[in-house]
């Protein structure tokens, strides 16, 4: 792992809600960022974030963010990355001003995930779209760059998908999902709609999670991002688990394969250049079952620290060609963790100092 002379600073924007703590544990000790700017809601501005922060962490707030002082949202802070936790209006307005004040933004918001010239991005999967940084640059005259990443949902179906279509090229997809209560923050879905009960419906999530899989998986043309062109299909459901966002997914494949091919050319993605050895890298991007019942949320979702993908149940389909069920860490891998790699990604490749 590459070190640096120096920690670079970074900055949480939306600090306070559940991505924004994930951002904030994450980043305690990190060896590459140091956290130094913390940002919230005009009400919190002026706070120690111990004081205006809600703090649901498994541990302690770390000690160094907890004495600092919350600030406003603005367009200046003491950092040269900023996390952006913010919901997606406000990430709309404010995430641009920032890109063009000369930040490196990486966000979690929705806001600009499906923009031409905005990178969509998983390090594994398809690092060569951050060339969209200099789209950005000549077509908006920005100094800095947003950088986004994707649906949670959508992280750990496109990861597994992506050595899949290399191999044998994919055709169709069907996915159903079963996703954890900790995806609609805090405090999210009340209890008497989720408590012995499975809510088959999350506003706008069937379309986002199929879409932006297929852009993950897509290239970069003349005009930015191109999806890939499979055809894909999701049914989402909110299910009574804290974290692990769950899908069953069927495929369809351009050239044929069995499950043993399957599981091979998946274990064989752990070992090529896509394991980026970054520091917030899984030591196993992929981890393969093939005993009945796993993976399962509550003993699988936080492997090597809840930035692995797991995959089992892979089996013939009689409609597609195979199955398989995944398992993501919805607020590790899928959110803030994502958007850390992401950003060492971005130290990795030189595109901030």
């Amino acid at each position: 792992m590459q070190q640096l002379e120096k920690k670079i600073p970074v900055a949480v924007l939306g600090a306070a809600g559940t991505v924004g703590q994930r951002f904030v544990e994450l980043l305690a000790d990190h060896p590459w960022f140091t956290l130094t700017a913390l940002s919230g809601s005009e009400r919190s501005a002026g706070e120690r974030y111990a004081d205006t922060c809600n703090w649901k962490g498994e541990a302690s707030i770390p000690a160094e963010a907890a004495e600092m002082v919350v600030q406003p949202l603005g367009n200046t802070y003491d950092a040269e990355i900023i996390f952006s936790a913010l919901p997606s209006e406000v990430a709309k307005e404010i995430e641009p001003d920032l890109a063009a004040a000369g930040y490196a933004v990486c966000s979690n918001a929705s806001a600009y995930r499906d923009v031409p010239d905005v990178p969509l991005l998983i390090p594994e999967i398809n690092p060569g779209h951050l060339v969209l940084i200099d789209y950005q640059r000549e077509r908006r005259g920005w100094k800095g760059f947003i950088v986004t990443s994707p649906n949670c949902a959508a992280t750990g179906i496109a990861l597994p998908l992506k050595p899949l279509d290399d191999a044998f090229g994919l055709e169709k997809t069907y996915i159903f999902t079963m996703q954890a209560i900790s995806g609609a923050g805090y405090p999210g879905i009340p209890a008497l709609d989720i408590v012995n009960n499975v809510y088959p419906y999350i506003g706008g999530e069937d379309e986002k999670v199929a879409r932006e899989t297929r852009l993950l998986l897509g290239k970069v043309g003349a005009e930015g991002k191109e999806p890939h062109p499979m055809a894909a299909t999701a049914q989402v459901n909110r299910v009574n688990v804290i974290d692990g966002h769950t899908a069953r997914l069927g495929i369809e494949l351009r050239d044929k394969a069995g499950v043993d091919e399957v599981y091979a050319v998946m274990e064989a993605f752990n070992q090529t250049e896509a394991n980026l050895r970054l520091p917030s890298s899984p030591a196993k991007i992929l981890h393969l079952f093939r005993e009945n019942g796993r993976p399962q949320p509550r003993l699988d979702s936080r492997r090597d620290k809840g930035m692995a993908i797991s995959v089992g149940q892979v089996r013939p389909c009689d409609i597609f060609d195979i199955q398989m069920t995944t398992l993501v860490h919805n607020t590790m891998r899928g959110a803030a963790g994502g958007a850390i790699l992401n950003a060492e990604l971005l130290v990795a490749k030189g595109l901030v100092a």
